[in-house]
């Protein structure tokens, strides 16, 4: 054999071996998930429940970290550039795939700064309001935006996230013309729904739930195309008059594109198992999520269609942050 081309095998099996026994040795220490919103809300839910799981089958502490701010960027920016050893992970959402056309500059591209390792969990989206109010379904509610005299006020996780594009469809579809307060967080949000704060939100299902059933919030309708079992009463956007509306929100875990990919592979594995697992499922459907466990691959196109459809929504819609 050619010395060169010997050399050369040699040094790529020993560069795979070396990767494999790097892999086996992962993790030898506690696993940061950055969640890029205040503890509370639906993506804090969901890495928690994933992060006990993960702890259990790795051997190693998974810590749940909030860093909020800027429409979940901030949180979404610090991994990018963080060392990419699989220690430091974010737990993104489709807000950075709309986050990408909304604001006009971003510090890391979301395709190309992520390695994605799986989708958690689909979650949908239901527009609630007040128990006090008098708007009883989505007709009383366009109703009563257009007879008063100030514009009624929703609550978003921020700007640039699915809350907020909801928020502008539905008023280019319903022709009412809605306030729109940015909130860090579901917390603080839902806070202020329940104190009277902002008239109504477009959240997921997970952080408002509890307070539907307890009668404390009216759930008018979910934004997805389909029911929610979690709430089968309760009709669809499109259902009451405003067809086509179908956004829903999902969560997944990327690391920094540079991390090894047997790490990644291993990490990835070990969150697909965890969530397909029985205990996983039953959380999921005690908050009202759909989990998915889809491979990187799959991660991947979600990401890439949800950009392309979101940066048509956006436009449309003109929303646009410096």
């Amino acid at each position: 054999m050619n010395p060169t081309r010997r050399f050369l095998l040699l040094a790529a099996a020993a560069s795979l071996a070396a990767g494999s026994a790097h892999a086996d040795g992962f993790p030898t220490k506690p696993i940061t998930l950055i969640v890029p919103f205040p503890a509370g809300g639906t993506t804090d839910v969901l890495a928690r429940a994933l992060a006990e799981r993960l702890t259990l089958s790795l051997g190693q502490t998974v810590i749940v970290e909030s860093k909020p701010g800027a429409g979940a960027t901030l949180g979404a920016d610090l991994v990018a550039k963080a060392r990419p050893d699989g220690y430091t992970l974010l737990v993104g959402a489709v807000h950075h795939t709309i986050a990408s056309a909304v604001y006009k500059k971003l510090p890391y591209d979301f395709q190309r700064d992520f390695a994605p390792l799986t989708t958690i969990a689909m979650v949908p989206n239901v527009l609630v309001v007040n128990a006090a109010s008098p708007a009883k379904n989505v007709a009383d509610l366009v109703a009563l935006g257009k007879a008063s005299k100030d514009r009624l006020s929703y609550g978003s996780n921020g700007n640039g996230t699915a809350q907020h594009l909801i928020g502008t469809q539905f008023e280019n579809l319903t022709g009412v013309d809605l306030l729109h307060v940015p909130y860090k967080g579901s917390g603080p949000l839902t806070t202020d729904l329940l104190g009277g704060q902002v008239a109504m939100s477009f959240d997921t299902i997970t952080p408002v739930l509890p307070h539907v059933k307890a009668g404390k919030l009216r759930a008018l309708a979910v934004t997805t195309a389909k029911r929610s079992s979690a709430l089968p009463e309760v009709p669809t956007l499109a259902e009451a008059g405003l067809k086509g509306f179908d956004i829903g929100t999902w969560f997944g875990v990327l690391a920094p594109a540079a991390t090894p990919k047997e790490i990644s592979a291993k990490l990835s594995a070990e969150m697909i198992k965890a969530i397909h697992s029985s205990e996983f499922k039953k959380r999921m459907d005690e908050i009202g999520a759909e989990p998915i466990g889809d491979t990187p691959d799959q991660m991947a196109r979600r990401i890439k269609d949800e950009t392309e459809k979101f940066a048509g929504l956006v436009k449309r819609a003109n929303v646009q942050i410096e």
